[in-house]
């Protein structure tokens, strides 16, 4: 039986949360510090870990997070932090 909290609409808190989850998840797929995103979405890193932690965040930055979030889908690592090499090519 499914509980009644999954039959009613998300919460704004809710979606803020899950987006945080989804936008931490691909930072960390990609191996990529909070000081790495910073520099690719213009975001400061204090920002970054707020909103990762509470969701809290203001909607210009969560657009220019969102925006770098396609970034870190459609690029490799090594070619985000301008490595070289991939990290699976690394000595």
């Amino acid at each position: 039986m499914k509980s009644i909290q999954n039959l009613l609409p998300p919460t704004d808190a809710n979606v803020q949360s899950l987006l945080a989850q989804h936008l931490q998840r691909l930072r960390k797929q990609q191996k990529l510090s909070r000081q790495a995103l910073e520099k690719i979405s213009t975001v400061p890193e204090p920002t970054i870990k707020k909103f990762e932690t509470t969701g809290q965040i203001s909607l210009r930055q969560f657009l220019l997070l969102w925006n770098a979030s396609t970034t870190l889908i459609a690029w490799p690592h090594w070619q985000i932090t301008g490595t070289t090499r991939s990290p699976s090519q690394q000595p």
